[in-house]
């Protein structure tokens, strides 16, 4: 079995098949996507060249996007699924992992993409809307976290990570404020310290210097 990451360490969406690798201890490679020449490999097993992307050679397999990575790699191991095999709850992950991606993860990506364009291309409007709409995203997770240890329920799923990589920078760009959510907040905390996630924030240290923003002092 050689299973290989075709992966960006800072990169927010290759986070979450990492996590995954990490909790159930799965051997795997990685495979650095840097510049153009890494992405014009990487299109002859997927076209549209996005990270991240899992190969399965043993089985011949390209598997691309990172739910779709973190699902297959629920064949793998012996740690209990990051998909609840139960349809209730596999349904409350999936439903949690959609919202995440969308809801936090991209208006997290919008900010930093437009610190990224040029200074007469930027667009304020659109960055003020998409921090609206994660600090809607804030009230609604801390809502929903109320009484539950992790985002689907009281097990650690596919949901968790994607929160940790979409919270993380979020934090970074549009800090929250930890009295106001404290549900969140705790939950964040969990987060952070968890084994897994807290391997791929450190492998990532070293490229903090990429983000257009600047690192904050606020964030570990």
């Amino acid at each position: 079995m050689t299973l290989t990451l075709h992966e960006h360490p800072f990169a927010a969406y290759c986070w979450k098949p990492l996590i995954a690798l990490y909790e159930r201890e799965v051997p795997f490679e990685r495979h650095f996507v840097g510049g153009e020449e890494d992405r014009a490999e990487l299109a002859k097993l997927w076209p549209p060249a996005s990270i991240p992307v899992l190969r399965d050679e043993g089985a011949g397999v390209t598997v691309p996007e990172s739910t779709t990575i973190v699902e297959y790699l629920d064949s793998f191991g012996e740690a209990p699924a990051l998909v609840p095999v139960e349809p209730a709850a596999a349904r409350t992950t999936r439903l949690w992992d959609r919202v995440i991606d969308g809801q936090a993860m991209t208006p997290m990506q919008k900010i930093v993409a437009d610190a990224l364009r040029p200074e007469g291309d930027r667009d304020p409007f659109g960055v003020a809307e998409a921090r609206v709409g994660l600090d809607a995203t804030y009230e609604l997770l801390d809502s929903r976290l109320g009484g539950e240890s992790w985002l689907a329920g009281s097990t650690f799923t596919l949901a968790d990570c994607a929160a940790a990589p979409a919270l993380h920078y979020a934090y970074v760009v549009n800090r929250w404020d930890e009295a106001s959510f404290p549900d969140l907040t705790r939950y964040f905390s969990s987060l952070m310290t968890r084994p897994s996630v807290a391997r791929v924030v450190d492998e990532a240290r070293e490229y903090r210097v990429l983000l257009p923003l600047g690192w904050p002092d606020h964030v570990a």
